[in-house]
């Protein structure tokens, strides 16, 4: 077996796709579409040369005679680490693949106070993060059709499309939640998410993205902030499209109040895993680069 860095090239992140769904049938971050699922399939690639080109010290994948057997991929970002996907093989689990793995990667993030992790339900992960030294949280997730009778809202906090034109906005929400912005990510986020959503007035401002329907990251600089901008983006949620709103800690209940109220339904789903820090609060994390 060897262990490399991966290359900004259309093979390894092919190579890093079949690992995905020989591993676990899903994308990374823990998100619900089907790796067949074409936009989740161009997203999961886009990813990956993305994470390459600005982390390359941070991704690697394990081959055995040209046939990769895991990967890892992982960020810096102003001091906080990040794994964005962890997956192996079934037949190469148990054989110090996924250790060695996750050895690589978390090298990447020496000297780095802090990490974040949306970690799956495997049981394996979960220890692999645990002897890593992380504080594992239970995570919910919502889904379902949104009853659009509860929707009706104020709008005392105005609500817009956001762009580029946006991004010390989103720093800077970012820096005083999680410590870190996500800088070099926001292009990714924009290229491959149908909206971003932006509040900004006296009583604070925030941010969230929405694709189809799935809430995909969100952060307020209160809950009032991140209340009116989750029921935004849930109320822009295509009718016959299920939303899913996932990775909420039990320190979201803002959130999870949003999406009972809306008829949504709860369920436990994977962890958020965490050194250094407590869940950042209100936020919901992008699954892949959190």
């Amino acid at each position: 077996m060897i262990l490399r860095q991966l290359q900004d090239t259309a093979t390894d992140a092919r190579a890093v796709q079949r690992v995905v769904r020989a591993a676990a049938r899903r994308p990374p971050g823990g998100a619900t579409e089907r790796p067949g699922d074409r936009p989740a399939v161009v997203r999961q690639l886009a990813l990956t040369r993305h994470l390459v080109r600005a982390d390359p010290a941070g991704c690697w994948i394990a081959e055995r005679d040209g046939e990769p057997l895991g990967a890892a991929l992982s960020l810096r970002r102003e001091g906080v680490w990040i794994m964005a996907l962890f997956a192996v093989v079934p037949q190469a689990r148990g054989h110090g693949v996924g250790r060695l793995l996750l050895e690589r990667t978390a090298s990447y993030g020496r000297g780095c106070l802090r990490g974040m992790v949306c970690g799956s339900p495997s049981p394996a992960a979960a220890r692999h993060y645990r002897r890593a030294g992380f504080t594992l949280h239970p995570a919910m997730a919502l889904s379902g059709s949104v009853d659009r009778a509860g929707l009706l809202d104020p709008g005392d906090i105005p609500v817009h499309p956001g762009g580029t034109g946006q991004l010390h906005l989103l720093d800077s929400v970012d820096r005083r939640l999680r410590g870190a912005a996500h800088g070099p990510d926001h292009a990714y986020l924009m290229g491959h998410y149908e909206e971003l959503l932006i509040a900004d007035s006296l009583a604070g401002s925030g941010y969230c993205y929405r694709d189809g329907g799935a809430v995909r990251l969100l952060g307020a600089t209160s809950k009032r902030i991140a209340t009116r901008l989750l029921r935004e983006a849930l109320a822009r949620v295509p009718d016959g499209t299920e939303a899913r709103v996932e990775h909420l800690t039990a320190e979201q209940e803002w959130a999870v109040d949003v999406g009972l109220e809306l008829g949504l339904t709860l369920e436990t789903r994977g962890y958020l895993a965490l050194r250094g820090m407590r869940p950042p609060t209100p936020y919901i994390p992008d699954g892949g680069l959190l």
